[in-house]
């Protein structure tokens, strides 16, 4: 990460933060709030605001990523669809973000533009709490985990700091997705980097490929936006297919419960959404920009607000 030297604070920080989100749209992110209650828990003073830039727009990104090298922004985060377009852009990649292939927050570290990736220590970190719950609607002795075997829906930016986390963590991973050379493309991608690659295999996504992994499953984690709002009725999981024994990861965090979230709980199933991967991965970049641990207690309070 671009961590800071360990030097005095008062001698370190900006007197006022200059912090924000690019992607498109953005209209559905919740990252200012979450942000503008860091800055105030840790009495910094600063603000977050979002720099919506269309997918075409290459120049846009370059002039916006120009600002964090300036010093006009002391940090970014990048999500859908810049997660991979802006790295041509960046002098260096931390070593997750290299092996992971994708960005999702931005420095200036010792005059060098540098690209990081707390998507998946983010994530990782909310699954565990996730999985360390006790099954709430399926008795304890009925679910049974074969092994760390898990399904991950769609191969794009997000899904590439999943498998990395998984794959890092010990998991055996399959990758559904519509377009299968996408999916091979992050297994090689991932392969070149570490022997992560061993874990993982594609499969097409659709209701034939799905249906031949259902027995030994424990987990499913949608890396899509279907589902997010305002498409709120959209779900990843194929109409009729049923679900196996496995708990279910949305990364859609708005709205408070998807479809898929519904649908999977309505059979049993523990689920939730990605919003407390949300808070980790944001806490960890506010803490590259600025050295301050934020609090995730009042991070997440202030997201379930603004969510609703």
């Amino acid at each position: 990460m671009c961590r800071l030297p360990k030097i005095p604070m008062s001698n370190l920080l900006p007197s006022t933060f200059a912090l924000g989100l690019t992607g498109y749209p953005l209209g559905h992110s919740l990252s200012p709030q979450l942000h503008t209650a860091a800055l105030t828990a840790t009495g910094l003073d600063g603000e977050y605001r979002l720099y919506p830039v269309a997918p075409d727009d290459g120049p846009g990104l370059a002039h916006l990523l120009g600002r964090v090298r300036t010093g006009e922004l002391q940090g970014l985060n990048v999500t859908i669809p810049h997660k991979q377009s802006v790295i041509p852009l960046l002098d260096e990649l931390t070593r997750s973000a290299q092996a992971i292939g994708a960005v999702n927050t931005i420095c200036l570290r010792q005059g060098r533009l540098t690209g990081d990736n707390t998507d998946a220590p983010g994530f990782l970190a909310d699954l565990r709490k996730f999985l360390a719950k006790e099954p709430n609607t399926v008795r304890v002795s009925a679910w049974q985990k074969p092994s760390k075997s898990a399904l991950i829906l769609g191969a794009g930016g997000s899904a590439r700091a999943v498998v990395y986390a998984l794959t890092q963590d010990g998991w055996d991973v399959t990758i559904a997705a519509r377009r299968v050379e996408q999916a091979q493309e992050l297994i090689s991608a991932l392969g070149a980097t570490s022997s992560a690659a061993a874990r993982i295999s594609a499969i097409e996504y659709g209701p034939a490929g799905l249906a031949s992994l259902l027995s030994g499953l424990a987990l499913i984690v949608n890396t899509t936006p279907l589902g997010m709002s305002p498409d709120s009725g959209d779900s990843p999981w194929p109409t009729g297919l049923p679900f196996p024994r496995a708990d279910v990861y949305d990364l859609v965090y708005n709205p408070a419960e998807t479809l898929l979230v519904r649908q999977a709980r309505a059979v049993g199933l523990r689920a939730q959404t990605g919003l407390g991967m949300l808070v980790e991965q944001a806490a960890l970049a506010f803490e590259v920009w600025t050295g301050r641990v934020p609090p995730r207690d009042v991070m997440f309070a202030a997201a379930g607000a603004a969510r609703g």
